[in-house]
């Protein structure tokens, strides 16, 4: 199989320059604020999306130079194959958070609940459309002994490059 290459349409900026006590997830990142820069090349895509409350970010960590299969994740202190967690040294170092997007000038995206790294190159967008994502009988593994952990989790230094 060919290799696959992906090129940056823009830049997140947040608060934290290390992983260290950033939030894990956006909810837990209520309140905090960032913004994304949007290159050049590729703003006449953002037309329509200022209609939007939320975004999906897809984004690459690029702080992640390796992976391993198992892994012992935030919330928890077992060892667990990636697949079945979020953390972010992975085969593929991609990342996914869900951004309360607060307003559009120009090329600057306003967001809010920002979980991610300053400088993150961001690979792509798309529009949060509940209606899309339900899903019934949902089941969450291994998390289901720590929702209670959900609101208020800090990366720690488990995953240091």
């Amino acid at each position: 199989m060919k290799n696959i290459t992906y090129k940056p349409i823009g830049i997140i900026h947040s608060p934290y320059d290390t992983i260290h006590g950033m939030p894990i997830q956006p909810s837990a990142a209520r309140g905090i604020k960032g913004t994304i820069e949007i290159f050049d090349d590729y703003c006449r895509g953002l037309k329509d999306l200022n209609g939007f409350s939320h975004i999906i970010l897809l984004y690459h960590f690029h702080l992640s130079d390796d992976y391993k299969l198992i892994v012992k994740p935030f919330l928890d202190n077992k060892q667990r194959g990636v697949f079945a967690t979020r953390a972010p040294r992975r085969p593929n170092p991609i990342g996914l958070s869900v951004v309360k997007l607060n307003k559009i000038n120009n090329n600057i995206l306003h967001i809010e609940k920002v979980d991610i790294v300053n400088n993150t190159p961001l690979l792509d967008i798309k529009p949060y459309i509940p209606d899309f994502e339900k899903n019934e009988n949902i089941r969450i593994g291994w998390l289901s002994g720590s929702k209670h952990k959900f609101s208020s989790a800090q990366a720690d230094d488990r995953f240091d490059c």
